[in-house]
């Protein structure tokens, strides 16, 4: 009876902890990752999966954390792509890491563009991707490759934003085609400009990060605001450096004009 009885407890306290959602298709890796995971992460309940279609073991979960393995895939797969669609559905609180065997510059920098908190190459070492499992828990985003505007941070970036780098370049462009840069936003408003760069609505993004709709509009207003933007999609433009200085918006109607 008391064996039933601490059985019992031990199940209704994993319930009430928080959750890391491995999800890894290969089986040796996915159990060696878990067995790992569970040793070095007490506070958390590892749960495993082999993929997105057995989800639904997480429902009603407080998932804090998604660590989704992609294997020799390009972040630009479709399967990815649903694949981080629907984690957009059902964890939409947890920040999402990818596990991939690809260790090359263009798709970790791919990653970061779609929101990715962290991005692991099978070449990393055991206890560099758990630690860079618990920057990401913290808030933090871990990238382990100098990507563009990114040398000399060791991989660890301590970031509140999500899919921002910390400098302003982008493909050799200034990251705000206005005179902002990353200063001039608040945190919470980076995280915002990082889930409208996804193309994500007001009501996905609040649900994202747990705010009002009404919240989220006036981040947006205050984004354009500061980006000299007339709407949400030109912001992200300006932001990502693929519009020219706004001053040229400017020149430009006086030449018509003139």
């Amino acid at each position: 009876m008391d064996d039933m009885v601490n059985s019992a407890q031990r199940l209704d306290g994993s319930l009430q902890l928080p959750v890391l959602l491995l999800i890894e298709p290969r089986t040796l890796t996915r159990t060696c990752i878990l067995n790992i995971l569970k040793r070095e992460l007490l506070g958390f309940d590892v749960i495993d999966i082999a993929t997105t279609d057995y989800i639904n073991c997480a429902s009603g979960r407080d998932v804090r954390l998604v660590a989704l393995g992609i294997g020799d895939k390009p972040v630009a797969d479709a399967s990815v792509e649903d694949d981080l669609t629907l984690l957009i559905d059902y964890c939409s609180g947890a920040s999402v890491a990818l596990l991939s065997n690809r260790d090359d510059e263009a798709t970790a920098l791919a990653a970061m563009h779609r929101g990715i908190r962290g991005f692991f190459p099978s070449s990393l070492a055991v206890e560099v991707l758990v630690a860079g499992l618990r920057l990401v828990l913290a808030g933090g985003v871990y990238r382990p490759l100098p990507i563009i505007g990114l040398a000399g941070t060791g991989g660890l970036e301590q970031s509140s934003s999500r899919a921002l780098p910390s400098t302003c370049a982008v493909n050799g462009a200034e990251k705000c085609g206005t005179e902002s840069n990353v200063s001039d936003f608040t945190r919470r408003e980076q995280q915002v400009l990082a889930e409208l760069e996804l193309g994500l609505p007001n009501k996905v993004i609040a649900a994202k990060l747990n705010l009002s709709e009404n919240t989220i509009k006036m981040h947006v207003q205050h984004i354009m605001r500061k980006c000299a933007a007339r709407n949400r999609t030109q912001a992200v433009l300006r932001w990502s450096g693929r519009l020219a200085h706004h001053g040229r918006d400017t020149d430009t109607s006086a030449s018509s004009a003139s």
